[in-house]
């Protein structure tokens, strides 16, 4: 197995770490009798020569010695050691690790028919990857599926022969067809969702006339058949007993999720899929659709009632993981999560314990089955909500949950007051404290707040940064106060000279409608400002209407040649002073295209302009006929993307009904 090994350099060679002269040791160590150090030798190659999927000129000299490893059979866990290789050579096609692992293919032959079923498992993969000779590939993996009895290597046979039509077109048709075969009795039933998944990826058309029941049917059958214990392949790996302990279904949730991705943008088959597996007697399939539905709602538009009223009917689970994805899908869903009030309420109402969550380190913060409940707009928050305000700490980022509450949270303004009021002004964490609760009585426009307001801006904290967050955050609390915060006027034009001009000339047209007295702060933060002053200062002239018209040139060539934000910002100004639309609608059509964030602030513009907007409406139109959200990105979501995209769409229903 190591022959040679000594005639390397291996001091002159490196990995992650510097030099390469300890790989020796970790690959002989691969061969051991003692599965403990067989796993720290493999752990330690993972950590050294593929460091986070790196290859180095060591990588490429260890694997004529894996390959020799995975040759013997006296080696144990060769399984782990194929699956080493096979990460090795799939960096990047057309490497040198590629080229390496490929030269000695051959290897991975005889594993196909290895006593083995981990080894099995993992050769298939190798032999579609690595093998250079198609029709040679087919026939081994062919004479398994017919042989094999392992569930397990069915399943991975299945993804190989999936891999395998995506790799060589040309003799597609065989695997397609060992596919088809698969997906039919006497297969097992996750055999069968395996080869249904890999049909609906590579070859929609050769899947059966009904593939979401068919799907669904094979998921109940599976997950009877693992209760009484019937499907379960068991190996005496390390591996094999992890997965035995865990809690959970990895495999079934890889199954679905691959059916999942196959259906794409069939979004009422992907949904009656979800209320198939959230409907199912087993809690795992049950988690394992709560956790996929969250990629759904956040790329797709749709009617989502049945399975978010499913998801709710989880919160009853006994299972806190079952439980905790719940809840944690359904505070993504903000409006949407309606349909699963009364659930969330239920859950609020007998577990106090849950309306806080307590971390190591830092504040607690909002529970979220509260948070969720808060979300959706259900009033009955509420009164949960005035006992955490009540209390000896006010939980983390409670203020801005208020918001979505609207006008229902009204009779939290005196105990949001109050907890303003009682923000130390000294404290390092004053404006992250602050910022919810100012976010809480500017929507409620509390006029009474004044007070407390105005004590953060005079006694903000300096240093870091604090004091100007601070200072910015309750500048807008104030303008949202309008004329009530006549008190603050004095400290508005003390800021018209700082950084947050804008804001401040903002906050005193609303306070006193002077326009003498922002006008030329606006006009010269226009021109002279930065960042988002800039925007902000163009939005600010756009609220005084026709008493701003000289600034229009400087708004004009704004709108001409700013950044996106404020070339929006510039023409909706535009428009509320001149109130022509010609310069106004380009600028708004070039904006939508460039940037999808810039739509719902646009598609709320249009509805403000009426019938003006109606050469835009073809914008408007298409959006609400497009069934993928304009946030929708891959591999990433931010936890207010649903409730913008839903808002997106409501401004362009208004804009419509508008003319």
């Amino acid at each position: 197995m190591f022959t040679g090994i000594d005639e390397v350099d291996w001091t002159s060679l490196r990995h992650a770490h510097g030099s390469a002269a300890d790989v020796p040791g970790l690959l002989r160590r691969l061969a051991s009798a003692d599965a403990a150090e067989r796993e720290a030798a493999l752990d330690g190659l993972y950590g050294s020569v593929h460091h986070r999927g790196n290859v180095y000129d060591s990588t490429l000299a260890c694997v004529p010695f894996l390959c020799a490893l995975v040759a013997h059979p006296e080696v144990r866990d060769r399984s782990a050691i194929v699956e080493l290789l096979v990460s090795i050579g799939s960096q990047s096609a057309g490497s040198r690790a590629r080229a390496a692992v490929h030269a000695r293919a051959e290897v991975f032959v005889p594993l196909a028919d290895d006593p083995c079923p981990g080894v099995r498992r993992a050769a298939a993969d190798a032999l579609v990857r690595f093998l250079d000779e198609p029709a040679r590939v087919l026939e081994v993996l062919g004479r398994r599926v017919r042989s094999e009895s392992d569930e397990q290597v069915l399943r991975t046979l299945a993804e190989a022969l999936g891999l395998f039509v995506l790799r060589h077109q040309a003799q597609a048709a065989g695997a397609l067809d060992l596919l088809a075969a698969q997906s039919e009795p006497p297969y097992a039933p996750g055999t069968r969702l395996a080869a249904l998944g890999q049909l609906a990826l590579r070859a929609p058309q050769r899947l059966p006339a009904d593939p979401v029941p068919t799907a669904v049917r094979l998921l109940r059958e599976r997950t009877e058949r693992r209760s009484s214990g019937t499907d379960r392949a068991e190996t005496d790996t390390l591996v094999g007993r992890i997965r035995r302990l865990r809690p959970s279904d990895e495999e079934g949730s890889s199954l679905l999720r691959t059916l999942h991705q196959a259906l794409d943008d069939r979004v009422a088959d992907r949904i009656d899929l979800l209320v198939g597996q959230l409907s199912s007697p087993g809690a795992m399939d049950r988690c394992n659709a709560v956790r996929m539905s969250a990629g759904l709602f956040r790329a797709w538009r749709a009617d989502f009632t049945a399975p978010v009223r499913l998801i709710g009917a989880q919160l009853r689970a006994t299972e806190d993981q079952l439980r905790d994805a719940a809840v944690s899908v359904l505070a993504e869903l903000f409006g949407l999560a309606a349909p699963a009030a009364d659930e969330l309420h239920t859950l609020v109402t007998v577990r106090p314990d849950l309306w806080v969550r307590t971390w190591e380190r830092g504040r607690p913060s909002l529970g979220g089955p509260l948070k969720a409940l808060a979300r959706s707009g259900d009033p009955r928050a509420v009164a949960a909500l005035a006992q955490l305000l009540a209390g000896p700490v006010v939980p983390a980022g409670l203020g801005f949950e208020v918001v979505h509450l609207g006008r229902a949270a009204a009779p939290l303004a005196p105990a949001l007051r109050h907890r303003l009021g009682r923000v130390p002004l000294d404290a390092p964490d004053a404006a992250e404290t602050a910022a919810p609760l100012l976010a809480a009585v500017t929507a409620l426009a509390d006029a009474a707040a004044v007070p407390e307001v105005l004590r953060l801006l005079r006694g903000a904290p300096d240093g870091l940064g604090a004091r100007e967050a601070l200072v910015g955050q309750a500048v807008r609390a104030l303008d949202a106060l309008g004329s009530a915060a006549r008190a603050a006027v004095p400290v508005l034009r003390g800021l018209l000279g700082t950084r947050h001009a804008a804001g401040a000339a903002g906050a005193l047209w609303a306070a006193e409608g002077d326009a003498d007295a922002v006008l030329p702060v606006l006009m010269r933060e226009l021109v002279v400002g930065r960042g988002r002053g800039v925007r902000s200062a163009a939005e600010q002239l756009g609220r005084l209407g026709p008493l701003a018209r000289d600034a229009l040139p400087a708004l004009r060539a704004l709108a001409a040649s700013g950044r996106v934000w404020e070339r929006t910002g510039a023409a909706w100004a535009l428009w509320r002073i001149g109130g022509d639309p010609e310069p106004v609608l380009p600028v708004f059509r070039a904006a939508w295209s460039e940037n999808p964030y810039t739509r719902r602030t646009i598609a709320e513009c249009l509805a403000a302009m009426g019938p003006a907007g109606a050469p835009l409406h073809d914008l408007l139109t298409a959006e609400l006929a497009t069934a993928r959200r304009h946030t929708a990105r891959p591999g990433g979501h931010g936890s207010h993307d649903i409730a913008q995209d839903e808002d997106l769409l409501a401004h362009c229903r208004t804009a419509l009904t508008s003319t």
